[in-house]
């Protein structure tokens, strides 16, 4: 089974985590004793349902204040389908979480109170999920049976999203009128609303397709280490693991090393259940060749006439993820892929208003939070692919120094 990563977003009280919660007890995901726990739970506070939202607010500090705060990771599986998701916070002061949480999704669930329609919040949700280059997105209008299931809203709320939406090219975007308290069209089709015919959103999630959305075209292999084994059955073997991040390595593939620029064509595709005669994204491997290429970590194996951007100065779109700001000047550790180098930012080029989408000349520094186009130099040129091309080989971290912090997370543009 193949796997679906995706992120949840919406206003307070739109009903993400009861959402959620939904997702996991119809689909038979909760054990007994957690449900015995939030049945009394939800007695106690005096609600008049099974509080769904308290599988899923996990910090003492959301509970409190019914808001989700940090980012968490829920699994689970369908027969058709393995998925994580994203529990991410959609307050402007968590922008950074938001962020952290989405950047690996295929696709976004944008919440919409169908009493309120597309609001501020929803907009800039939809923007970073835009930013991010998540191509599916899912805009779940919740709370259908406060408006007794109207078709009339639902569809001005469709209109409402795509008239924005249309500004900032997302190709894939599907719209649910769903409860999530009552259930309706969340895992079983709803017949309150005979007039939707478009699938629930259980349906949706494990029929979307995501093969596609990864770069087949330009083969990328990160080195992430390189695996000797000196004893044993396995003595002599040679060869460098690490994840596929773009294109199809096949068997015979002549290959490139970008750091040395030695060439060698790939002997055997290993795994841990056997060899493969060729893999692609996002499988991880351990790649030998038939020359003893002097490969390390950092490095990345390319198709011999296919090779990445290979640059010490770029422009990055970065989210500032920490409390101190940002200033020119300033440097930092940046991880791309499995390469590290030392990094400085040497100009802020312009701001980008989330809210409105539109761009801002103030730039002396970024704060937490903010979204900005940063110029940066590095010590030892990377090698990458934009991040609208690839998302694995266009992403980068920046990390302090002293701290040890992710500092910020950035797009190469």
């Amino acid at each position: 089974m193949d796997l679906l990563r995706f992120t949840t977003a919406g206003s307070v009280d739109d009903g993400k985590s009861t959402l959620i919660g939904r997702l996991m007890y119809d689909t038979k995901q909760i054990f007994e004793d957690q449900l015995e726990a939030i049945e009394k739970s939800s007695k106690s506070r005096g609600d008049e349902n099974v509080n769904l939202a308290l599988l899923t607010d996990g910090l003492k500090a959301e509970r409190e204040q019914g808001i989700t705060i940090d980012v968490a990771y829920r699994y689970f599986a369908t027969p058709k389908r393995k998925f994580i998701i994203a529990d991410t916070p959609g307050h402007i002061q968590y922008t950074r979480n938001m962020v952290t949480g989405a950047s690996t999704a295929n696709l976004a669930i944008i919440l919409v109170d169908a009493r309120n329609g597309v609001v501020e919040q929803t907009k800039r949700h939809t923007f970073i999920a835009s930013l991010l280059k998540i191509k599916h997105i899912v805009v779940a209008v919740n709370k259908m049976d406060l408006v007794d299931y109207s078709e009339e809203q639902f569809n001005k709320i469709v209109e409402d999203f795509k008239a924005f939406s249309s500004k900032i090219g997302i190709d894939d975007i599907r719209f649910i009128p769903i409860s999530a308290l009552k259930g309706d069209n969340v895992v079983d089709d709803s017949e309150r609303t005979p007039w939707y015919k478009g699938g629930s959103l259980l349906t949706n999630l494990e029929n979307v397709e995501i093969d596609l959305d990864y770069d087949l075209d330009n083969p990328r292999f990160p080195v992430q280490r390189v695996i000797e084994v000196e004893e044993g059955e396995k003595a002599g073997f040679k060869g460098f693991g690490g994840r596929i991040d773009g294109g199809i390595f096949k068997v015979g593939d002549a290959v490139k090393s970008l750091l040395t620029g030695e060439e060698s064509t790939i002997k055997s595709i290993e795994t841990m259940t056997g060899q493969l005669e060729e893999a692609f994204p996002p499988m991880s491997v351990a790649l030998t060749l038939e020359a003893d290429l002097k490969l390390e970590r950092g490095d990345m194996l390319v198709k011999v006439g296919n090779t990445p951007s290979n640059a010490n100065e770029f422009s990055a779109t970065v989210c500032w993820m920490n409390q101190n700001a940002l200033n020119v000047g300033d440097a930092f550790l940046l991880k791309q892929t499995t390469k590290e180098t030392t990094a400085v930012v040497s100009e802020i080029v312009e701001k980008l208003d989330i809210n409105t989408m539109e761009h801002i000349d103030e730039k002396e520094t970024l704060k937490m939070n903010e979204i900005g186009v940063v110029k940066i130099k590095t010590v030892d040129p990377i090698f990458f692919d934009e991040y609208k091309k690839n998302r694995n080989t266009g992403s980068l971290i920046l990390i302090d120094k002293d701290s040890n912090e992710t500092v910020a997370a950035g797009m190469i543009k």
